[in-house]
């Protein structure tokens, strides 16, 4: 990725924005020099992580580069976070999208804009986007969402197929640690900032805990799911993603389902913009953002709405490893989506574990009951470290496949280009009311490893409806329909397509109440399998060389280290990950703000014990310059039993090493059919 050094661009490090009810959001603005003599269009990016120090050195590479080539980018923290006052209630309620109304029409009426605007944003900033654009501002004519979800319940760090993740507490640590930070002096005054601190203290919430309350997909999940109406959104829209992210299935979820122009691209990356895609190759993505751009907010006829509905990156075999800094494969431009070219394939599970294009006869029922740590060979739900060396993917699935019921095809005649969304109708029973199901198809190499593919979970209380669940009947079958996650990779002549299914899969999945055994009926079920099956009418896809501005200046005082571990107890039979995310020690040489910030997450749990399974997230924040030292260290954790949750957690604010404020928190929560 080169960084490129831009010109003709000022900025303006903090511009208030007034609310109509008083409140003043901050802002970081990027301008073209030249924007009050011949104003352009706003590009807006809108979330929570501190625009003055906590993303600086990514808004300078993105919105210095947007400036530079002809828009005018704000930077805006929500309320309660960064320097913007306020409070922040929750991640994406009414009341922040509300605001994200009215910093469009505020931002839209300054002299150096046009009057209207893009929104960008990677996770929660593409979140908003989705949610802002279902409002209908008249300003708003495009967006684009990266790494974003449709979907609360369905697809996010809370919920997988109906069964709780720890990304629920990775991501709850995380976001506990972020709403405790406070505004800093220079910007709202020595007079200010310890009451705004206060302030945000006293109201803190253990925000996972409070999405834990609700564990069925209710109304609190609806809210901010476009997926409710999405005729609601009526500007462009081009989503972007990659297919080792946790949020990949959103892209063809609104590219099959908008109504209005929507593109997809989708590469091998894990929850990064794909100008730093990793693993590579990274594509000139800011470029195709100003294509994007140019086309709705400048009324350029560029041909960025004939470009084909869906690009994808059809991935090669590649050994499995932990972690893979670039993935050979190819991109793929499909005119329209879903694909002519992609045709499904249909595989029956058989007797003897074979995986084959017939039914057979009259295979026998099978049974598994798999370890609770069949699993921890599995990649992270969502990957967010890659770049700096994160052994986050799947390792080799022999263990995992050791501890589930596997099914194999023939070694293959031809290579098999899977590509897509495959779906399978399992017809299964479980011997308790309350139960999980994770299936998982892999690629199994002539040497025997395991290449993880994709993969689907489900709740089986939550067969029917997430909104609905009901508790199975031991031992009666039942079909259930499942959805994998997307992908698109060649699964080589000569290696097997292994289809395996386990009673758990954690760590990502939080186990069910009671160990269970699963009982499968092989002739009830049967894969489908999308597989490219012509490339006639493709088209080529060519993206710019990856670049990005050149940032503001940082010191490194302390370099960033990724650790990740998992340990086994032999004793005690408890296996314990271990992951230490680092972001070192630095200083922001524009502001003097030294930073230091890591977050430590463990998740354990004994062999044959779901009760025993605990997860621990841990946070340390730190600013400081020669007139401010404040600091935030904060820990949530949770455990269970057969009826309840259990949560704690604490938060502990230092201002120049002395006690500032300290909360605690605990709760029991019931479980309800999970």
């Amino acid at each position: 990725m080169g960084a490129v050094v831009v010109s003709g661009v000022r900025t303006v490090e903090t511009h208030w924005i007034t609310m109509r009810d008083g409140r003043r959001l901050a802002a970081r603005l990027f301008l073209p020099e030249d924007a009050l003599d011949r104003p352009v269009p706003l590009i807006l990016e809108y979330i929570p992580y501190r625009r003055r120090d906590g993303t600086r050195t990514g808004d300078d590479e993105m919105h210095l580069y947007f400036a530079a080539h002809g828009y005018a980018c704000a930077r805006v923290d929500i309320a309660g976070t960064g320097d913007s006052e306020g409070l922040l209630d929750d991640e994406y309620v009414k009341r922040e999208q509300d605001d994200g109304m009215e910093v469009l029409v505020h931002l839209c009426a300054e002299p150096w804009c046009t009057g209207v605007a893009g929104m960008i944003g990677i996770s929660w900033g593409g979140f908003s986007g989705l949610q802002i654009a279902a409002r209908r501002p008249p300003q708003l004519k495009a967006i684009v969402t990266a790494c974003s979800t449709d979907d609360r319940y369905g697809c996010d760090a809370h919920y997988n197929g109906g069964l709780l993740i720890n990304d629920n507490f990775g991501w709850g640590g995380a976001l506990f640690s972020y709403a405790a930070l406070p505004p800093d002096p220079a910007i709202v005054g020595e007079d200010r900032w310890r009451e705004m601190w206060k302030a945000r203290l006293d109201d803190h919430k253990n925000h996972a805990a409070l999405w834990l309350q609700h564990q069925r997909r209710d109304a609190f999940w609806k809210h901010g799911s476009v997926c409710e109406d999405y005729g609601a959104i009526a500007c462009p829209v081009l989503a972007v993603g990659g297919f080792l992210d946790g949020y990949a299935e959103t892209i063809f979820r609104l590219v099959e389902n908008l109504g209005a122009p929507v593109k997809g691209i989708c590469g091998p990356w894990g929850h990064k913009e794909p100008q730093a895609g990793v693993p590579g190759p990274a594509i000139g993505y800011l470029q195709a953002c100003i294509r994007w751009y140019d086309r709705w907010l400048k009324n350029m006829d560029n041909g960025a709405d004939r470009d084909p509905d869906m690009r994808l990156y059809l991935m090669d075999h590649a050994a499995p490893r932990s972690h893979m800094p670039d993935r050979p494969g190819r991109w793929l431009g499909f005119p329209q989506w879903p694909a002519a070219q992609i045709a499904d394939t249909r595989l029956h599970l058989g007797s003897g574990g074979s995986l084959r294009d017939r039914a057979d006869d009259a295979p026998s029922a099978l049974q598994v009951s798999s370890p609770l740590t069949t699993g921890v060979m599995g990649q992270e739900w969502c990957p967010y470290g890659q770049g700096r060396i994160a052994a986050e993917g799947a390792r080799d699935q022999r263990a995992d496949d050791g501890g589930s019921l596997c099914f194999d095809t023939a070694p293959l005649e031809r290579d098999l280009s899977f590509t897509g969304t495959a779906r399978m109708t399992l017809r299964i029973a479980a011997d308790r009311p309350q139960a999980q199901v994770c299936v998982r198809l892999t690629d199994v190499a002539p040497d025997g490893s395991s290449a993880h593919l994709t993969f689907v979970l489900l709740n089986l209380a939550h067969r029917r409806s997430h909104e609905f669940p009901t508790p199975l009947t031991p031992g009666v079958y039942e079909d259930v329909d499942l959805v994998f996650k997307p992908t698109a990779q060649v699964v080589p002549k000569g290696h097997r397509l292994r289809v395996a299914i386990s009673s758990s899969y954690w760590p990502m999945a939080w186990p069910s109440p009671e160990r269970t055994t699963l009982s499968v009926d092989p002739a009830g079920s049967h894969l489908d399998l999308p597989v490219l099956a012509s490339e006639d009418g493709l088209v080529a896809v060519e993206f710019g060389e990856a670049v990005h501005a050149r940032p503001g200046a940082v010191t490194t005082i302390e370099p960033s280290r990724q650790l990740r571990s998992v340990g086994i107890d032999v004793a005690s039979e408890r296996t314990v990950l271990d992951v230490l995310s680092d972001d070192g020690r630095f200083i922001l040489e524009e502001t003097g703000t030294e930073i230091a910030s890591w977050r430590r997450k463990v998740y354990g749990m004994s062999a044959h014990d779901p009760e025993s399974v605990t997860s621990t997230v841990t946070c340390h924040e730190e600013f400081r310059r020669p007139d401010w030292h404040a600091r935030v260290d904060s820990e949530i954790s949770f455990r269970c039993d057969r009826e309840n949750f259990y949560a704690a957690g604490w938060v502990r604010a230092y201002d120049g090493g002395q006690l500032f404020a300290e909360r605690h928190y605990e709760e029991t929560i019931p479980r309800d059919c999970l």
